[in-house]
């Protein structure tokens, strides 16, 4: 029955939790923008204490990996390769968009499509598409959401759960009876099953050479001088 550390940093929402098996032991997380930076230790720290355990009885850190914000994702991996490090512990790295669609679907227990989105600012999102088995049928990418985006799927009659932060600013553009929207959004709760899984057959991430998986270069602006 393995403990295992969570860790979720993709969007605003800052969230550690911790398991043992399927069980959620604890879970402790901010979900207004905060500094993750400042915060995630803290949130760690509360974590332990809530579950009655310390860092050295964790048999695994598991993380949300990407696709995301550039800023969140390097301080929540960073942590994670930094516990791992120093207590010599199996990192797991979690596909934030497969751990959407599969809370989501084990919300909303409905035979559809399921489409996690991850926000990236204006109507653009990262989003994957997957069966209610939680298979992927059409890979993450970074998409602008217009009003026929998704026609492939409706005009096959087939109904899609769109879920993750981006999906709400998602509902003025998909208009379709067919499109439907979920609560779900990132935490750490949702990375256990994954983890589990990855735990029981091995599935490693290589701490030396794990980087998060950010889809699409970084929004980096040279700063103006003297206001030109």
């Amino acid at each position: 029955m393995p403990i295992i550390l969570h860790i979720e940093t993709t969007t605003d929402v800052c969230s550690i939790g911790i398991s043992q098996n399927e069980t959620l032991l604890a879970l402790e997380e901010i979900t207004q923008f905060s500094d993750h930076a400042s915060k995630i230790t803290l949130l760690i720290e509360a974590c332990l204490q809530r579950a009655n355990l310390s860092l050295q009885q964790l048999d695994a850190v598991a993380v949300s990996r990407g696709p995301g914000s550039y800023t969140s994702l390097r301080i929540g991996i960073s942590t994670a390769k930094g516990i791992c490090y120093a207590l010599d512990k199996p990192l797991i790295a979690i596909d934030t968009l497969q751990a959407l669609s599969l809370a989501t679907y084990r919300l909303e227990k409905k035979e559809a499509l399921y489409c996690s989105m991850i926000d990236a600012r204006r109507m653009e999102v990262y989003a994957a598409i997957f069966e209610a088995n939680n298979k992927v049928i059409q890979e993450a990418d970074a998409l602008k959401i217009e009003v026929n985006t998704f026609d492939k799927y409706f005009n096959n009659n087939q109904s899609i759960i769109f879920s993750g932060n981006g999906a709400e600013k998602c509902k003025v553009v998909l208009t379709s009876p067919l499109a439907q929207f979920s609560s779900v959004v990132c935490s750490a709760k949702h990375l256990i099953a994954l983890a589990l899984q990855a735990f029981e057959n091995e599935q490693f991430a290589d701490l030396a050479y794990f980087e998060p998986f950010y889809l699409k270069p970084p929004n980096i602006t040279t700063p103006k001088k003297n206001g030109l």
